[in-house]
């Protein structure tokens, strides 16, 4: 049986290096987010059992007891990544080297990669989207460097220095220029905000990553729309769960997300349990957070449907800003009215110091206040 190796390093050679080293054992690697405090990260090893794990000063075997509830690692596995879920414990995810390498192929043959591109890993690789810029330059032979900041000069010093290619969070694009750049991906974002150079992808650490670019399915992957909901077939689609099998219908996987085809076109709408139904009118978030963003002073928000009485659920929008004096209501809802539809404008403001969000820039719910 394959041994689970944790990498409790940072993005860089030495983490490449140990990736490389374990699969050529046959082993399987779970890398650790270095962002996690040390009872969080104990935790996780724990969870997914770990039986190895290697940090920049030792390498640590584990006396893990295998629970019978944990689904055994096989020959072929590759990766074992903890789902970056706002709220809830990780699932932990196991690909393949079979769906890595998918990955990888489909990916290189939409945007035409080689072993000439430069990759500028800046996300942790201890979520999908950074994972995938490793797994595709070890694919494609690429040369891949790491951030040592996420700035503007860092940025604009990575691509003097010969970076080409990257995959971002949409917060970062917003805040930052990456004029002159190839590629830059970006997860959860819509099609329509982005300069000509980025594209948006859409996918789960299931799919390994992003298999829709810029509203169009990757090659070999089918997408379909049942009762509003999206669905997935992949080739680069996980084996299973470490502790529950994958919940696949004839090769199937139901995302959660709900979405339509504008044409050949995917959209995509958002989480299910994310719309809004308010005096019966459906408003999804992601819409009046775009608006909301290009108010003056506003600096980050989030948008939620709260339970009402008269309404259903009314719209709420929290938001943080670094003005002398936060927006009021009014004004926000005068400025969502003059490009949306009434029952978009936000009902109740709660104005936080900072929306609180995961390393890949989704917000954590959890830790919102209450309203």
């Amino acid at each position: 049986m394959p041994r689970l190796i944790a990498l409790d390093l940072p993005a860089g050679d030495e983490f490449v290096a140990n990736v490389v080293r374990a699969w050529q054992s046959g082993d399987v690697v779970l890398p650790i987010d270095q962002r996690l405090p040390t009872s969080a990260q104990r935790a996780l090893l724990a969870h997914l059992a770990a039986d190895v794990v290697v940090s920049a000063n030792d390498v640590t075997t584990l006396a893990s007891e295998h629970s019978p509830a944990l689904v055994p690692l096989v020959k072929g596995d590759a990766l074992v990544i903890a789902t970056s879920g706002t709220t809830g414990e990780p699932k932990g995810v196991v690909h393949t080297h079979g769906s890595l390498n998918a990955a990888a192929r489909l990916v290189g043959q939409r945007l035409n990669l080689s072993g000439d591109d430069h990759w500028w890993l800046c996300i942790p690789p201890a979520h999908i989207g950074g994972f995938g810029v490793v797994a595709r330059a070890l694919h494609h032979r690429s040369r891949l460097s790491f951030a040592q900041a996420i700035d503007q000069p860092a940025i604009d010093a990575a691509r003097t220095e010969g970076a080409t290619r990257t995959s971002v969070v949409p917060t970062l694009l917003t805040r930052h220029s990456f004029v002159g750049w190839r590629t830059v991906l970006v997860g959860g974002a819509a099609s329509d905000a982005l300069p000509n150079n980025a594209i948006a992808t859409y996918g789960m650490t299931e799919t390994a990553g992003g298999v829709v670019y810029g509203g169009a399915p990757l090659d070999d992957v089918d997408v379909r729309i049942e009762h509003g909901e999206i669905l997935v077939r992949t080739p680069t689609m996980a084996r299973t769960y470490r502790h529950a099998p994958l919940s696949l219908s004839d090769g199937w996987l139901a995302t959660g997300d709900l979405g339509e085809f504008d044409g050949q076109r995917l959209i995509v709408k958002g989480r299910r349990d994310d719309l809004i139904i308010t005096g019966g009118v459906k408003v999804w978030p992601r819409i009046v957070e775009a608006r909301l963003r290009e108010h003056a002073l506003v600096d980050d928000v989030c948008v939620v449907g709260a339970p009402d009485a008269q309404w259903g659920s009314i719209v709420v929008a929290y938001v943080s800003t670094s003005a002398a004096t936060a927006p009021t209501l009014e004004q926000l809802r005068s400025h969502v009215k003059e490009t949306l539809s009434p029952p978009h404008a936000p009902q109740r403001l709660v104005v936080v110091p900072k929306i609180p969000r995961t390393t890949l820039g989704k917000v954590r719910r959890s830790e919102l206040p209450s309203v």
